[in-house]
Order: C-alpha cells, then sequence, then structure tokens
C-alpha cells in the first residue's frame, strides 16, 4: 500500500508533479518507485486518510450511566460543574474510580457542544469619542499596603473613557457609597477637563445591600442629580453582568498589576501618611495616561464642557455634642473641644474625613472613622480635646471607654501599661495624665514619645515629671517678668506741634 512507503508530503508532491510529468518521472522526483506511483494512480487517498480509527483498549466506564443518568442531570441543570457530577455519580455508584473524573470532564464538555443549551454571547462594540464614561470599584487589601506600619484596607475608585482609555483613579478608605462615586468621578472629570456625554456604573450593589427602599431611591435621585450636574445621562449595568462594564472591568486587573509591581520596584509597601500613597497611585495612573496622550487629547476636545462649580460629593447632617465631650455618627464617637458642649453642629460627611460648622462658621476637620466589623462602636479621640477635663478626674483614665484611643503614639499606650505594673491605679493614672498634658501644653508629642521609648526599653525605666519638664520647656511660672512703662500721652502732642512748627 502506498501508506506503508509514503507520507503525506510525498504523496501531495507527486500529485502536483503528475500535472506536467509521467507518472515515472513523478515517482523518480519523489524519491519512491514506478509500482508505488502506479498505485497511487488507482487511489488517490492520502495515505493518513487510509488509516482506521483507533477503537477503545478497554470498556468504556460511563457506558452505562452517561446516557441514563448524567445526560438527564445535565438538561436538569444546565449550569452545573462537571466536577459536581462527577461527586455525585461517586455518591451513586461507589465503584466509580477517581480517575475517570477526566473522563466524564471531556464527555460532558463535548455533550454540551453539539446538545447543550446556546449561551450568551458578548458582542464587541465600537466606542465612540466623547460618548462613554464608567466607573467602578476594586479591592486593594490584598496588596498588602500599610500606611506608617498600619495596614490599610482600602478600596480603589476606578473612572475611564471607554474611547480613548483615559483613567483616573483615587483612594477610597470606606466601602462603595454615593460619597465616595460623587468625589472619585468629580476629580476624574476635573482632571480630564470636560464630561462625556453618557456615565456607567454598576449600580453600587455593595452600597444598596442593606438599604432600605427609601434609601435606594434617595440613593438613586442623588445620582442622577449628580449626573445631571454634568449633563450626562446616567446608566447603570446589569446587576451581577460584570462583561457590561468590560471597558473597566479588565483595566482594574492591569491597573493593580501595576501597582503591584511598582511596589516591587519600590521596595517597601508601607509608606510614611496617606497623602505619600495617594501620590504614588496618581503617579502611576499618570504614566498610564500619557501612553496614551494622543487618543486622550483627540477625545477631549469632543467632550462636553465642565459646569461653573463642582456639586456636593457630601453628606450633611446635624449633630448634637453630648456632655462626654463629642457626638455620635454612623457608630463612631468623636471628640470636640468641650466649649462646644450642648451646641449642634453641622457635619460634612466625606470618604476620609468630617467638616465641622457651627452654624456658618467653619470650625475645623477630623479624620473620618469607621465602626469595627464586629458591630462595636469606633472612636476618633484627640487627646487635647479632653486633657484638661483628665487633669481634674485623673482616675477616669482607668476605665475610659476610649482609652486605647486616646494615646498618641504606643509609646504612651505602652508607659501607661508599665505603670500599672509598678504604681498604684491612681499614682499611674495621675502620672499618665501629666505626660499627656506635658505633650499638649509644650507641642513636644513627638519628642515626648521618644524619651517614653528610651525608657521603655529599659527595664527599670520610669518617668521623672520635674525632670521632664524641665527638659522640655522651662515652667511658665519661672518665666522672666518683662515690665513695659507706658509712654505719656503729651509728649506725642509735644512731638505733633514741632512738626506742625516745621511745616510751617
Amino acid at each position: 500500500m502506498p501508506g506503508r512507503h509514503v507520507n503525506d508530503h510525498q504523496m501531495r508532491l507527486y500529485m502536483t508533479l503528475r500535472r506536467t510529468l509521467p507518472p515515472v518521472t513523478a515517482a523518480a522526483a519523489c524519491a519512491f518507485s514506478p509500482a508505488t506511483a502506479y498505485r497511487i494512480e488507482s487511489d488517490t487517498r492520502l495515505p493518513s486518510q487510509k488509516k482506521a480509527a483507533r477503537g477503545r483498549r478497554r470498556p468504556d466506564p460511563l457506558a452505562e450511566i452517561f446516557d441514563s443518568e448524567i445526560v438527564p442531570l445535565l438538561e436538569a441543570a444546565p449550569g452545573i460543574r462537571a466536577v459536581a457530577v462527577f461527586e455525585e455519580m461517586q455518591r451513586r455508584h461507589p465503584e466509580l474510580p477517581d480517575g475517570v473524573r477526566r473522563t466524564m470532564e471531556r464527555r460532558i464538555r463535548a455533550w454540551r457542544a453539539l446538545r447543550g443549551p446556546e449561551r450568551d454571547v458578548i458582542f464587541r462594540q465600537v466606542h465612540e469619542p466623547g460618548r462613554l464614561g464608567l466607573s467602578d470599584f476594586t479591592a486593594m487589601g490584598d496588596l498588602g499596603v500599610t500606611i506608617a506600619g498600619e495596614r490599610l484596607d482600602h478600596l480603589l475608585y476606578h473612572f475611564r473613557l471607554a474611547c480613548s482609555g483615559f483613567e483616573h483613579a483615587h483612594v477610597i478608605l470606606g466601602g462603595e457609597s454615593h460619597v465616595a462615586l460623587a468625589e472619585g468621578l468629580q476629580n476624574a472629570l476635573w482632571t480630564l477637563g470636560g464630561a462625556p456625554r453618557e456615565h456607567r456604573s454598576d449600580s453600587l450593589s455593595a452600597a444598596f445591600r442593606n438599604f432600605t427602599r427609601d434609601a435606594r431611591e434617595d440613593l438613586t435621585r442623588r445620582y442622577d442629580a449628580l449626573c445631571a450636574h454634568y449633563r450626562m445621562q446616567p446608566t447603570r449595568n446589569n446587576r451581577g453582568v460584570a462583561h457590561e462594564n468590560g471597558a473597566i472591568e479588565s483595566p482594574h486587573a492591569h491597573l493593580k498589576a501595576a501597582v503591584r509591581d511598582a511596589l516591587l520596584l519600590r521596595g517597601s509597601n508601607d509608606f510614611a501618611d496617606l497623602t505619600a500613597y495617594r501620590r504614588f497611585i496618581d503617579e502611576i495612573v499618570a504614566r498610564k495616561n500619557a501612553r496614551n496622550a494622543r487618543r486622550i487629547d483627540a477625545e477631549r476636545a469632543v467632550l462636553q464642557p465642565l459646569p461653573a462649580t463642582r456639586t456636593t460629593d457630601y453628606e450633611e447632617m446635624l449633630v448634637a455634642v453630648t456632655s462626654s465631650g463629642g457626638f455620635t455618627l454612623r457608630k463612631v464617637f468623636y471628640t470636640v473641644p468641650s466649649r462646644l458642649i450642648g451646641h449642634r453642629l453641622r457635619v460634612r460627611l466625606y470618604d476620609d474625613r468630617l467638616d465641622l460648622f457651627l452654624g456658618g462658621t467653619a470650625l475645623f476637620t477630623l479624620p473620618r472613622g469607621r465602626a469595627e466589623a464586629s458591630g462595636k462602636h469606633g472612636h476618633v479621640v484627640d487627646y487635647r480635646h479632653v486633657i484638661h477635663a483628665l487633669r481634674r478626674k485623673p482616675m477616669a483614665l482607668l476605665g475610659l471607654v476610649y482609652r486605647d484611643q486616646l494615646f498618641p503614639r504606643e509609646a504612651y499606650a505602652r508607659m501607661f501599661e508599665r505603670l500599672r505594673e509598678r504604681l498604684a491605679d491612681r499614682m499611674a493614672c495621675r502620672t499618665m495624665v501629666e505626660l499627656l498634658s506635658l505633650a499638649h501644653e509644650r507641642a513636644c508629642e513627638a519628642e515626648l514619645a521618644g524619651v517614653l521609648a528610651d525608657l521603655l526599653a529599659s527595664p527599670n525605666g520610669m518617668p521623672e515629671m520635674a525632670t521632664l519638664r524641665a527638659r522640655f520647656a522651662p515652667d511658665p511660672a519661672s518665666l522672666p517678668e518683662v515690665r513695659i512703662d507706658a509712654v505719656p500721652l503729651a509728649l506725642y502732642e509735644t512731638l505733633l506741634d514741632q512738626r506742625v512748627e516745621e511745616i510751617a
């Protein structure tokens, strides 16, 4: 047979040469005998086409159960995984060996390709310049970023133009919320210098999850108002259908990979403060945008102009300052100066901060806190707000609800533990309050923390208040008295008279 002496390549070459040469000559050119050439003339099939299909070398282990049990299961539950089907068959037929799993998976895959249900089709889109911008959030906790040694569990708000690929990212400390979306989106639009005609989000599913119906409707109205301010048509993809946001879902992974690589090149995941980390993210995004600069500039030219001002990107509410020296908001207690006790303050709640107002007067800004995952209340405490009251009641420190948050640095908390080990509770509390008071009055919080750390490094190190007061600043009572003698007003009249005479 030709197949025993000739391969597919030789036969194809022979059939090509045979168009212009006699069989014997063509056979010689292909390095086989004339007899083989005449056999090929009578049967022009390739050798590979004459090979009989290989039959099974062992009995089919699924022959008795595939059509009778597996197929009905696949028809009843089209989305079931092949491994779940295998586990169910092993439960029904314990004699079924583990080695049959791959065979069953291949058989199920082939059955679905031939007789399975129709699958969803993703339609690739041509994006029109200036039409679509997308927003979404992505979790960044798995990167292990720390701020001054403390782990930062955070999200990244991510905005992208579908056509040119312009990107903007903003670090979010809380969860997916309207405040986070409003702040991140407006930062992106003002950085871009224009607004697309349509904005798409993923319905903020995490923010909606535990809301009442009225709260969900309020959030929808606020989102619609935000888009209306920038003349953007608000749209949302269907919940759970991530590929409808495909123009930003895939860039999520690319952005996270870029951040991960930049952290490895940097050699450290720790940042001095949140501002430094945000600057780090901005630099990464800026480099990505620089690679698409031409396309971004072309799309920027067809964007809608921005309005004259931004719209609100905060929630506003009223709180009452209680006799505890603070107020509670969203299960977090915040301290404020005690002179505000009894007043009602207007709070603008952002993702990472609170701006406080008394009437129309701006007071100050507090960092935003969050309740613990267990539901326990959180605390944002500034020891400067309460230290004057603690000096009058130092024993209140012993059982204070927010005592751990009161200490501004770790060295203060560790020193209090040592004081309680070595001294009576009353003396330990009094000494600790005096240390906090010294840090406040002499503005030496960091320097004093360094001294306390040195004392803690010594097995018997204990603070001496007199020595510490003398070290950081002189006692105000020992400052020299400055005496200023008042000048008689008659002297000024004399000087004026002389000046008038000179002019005359």
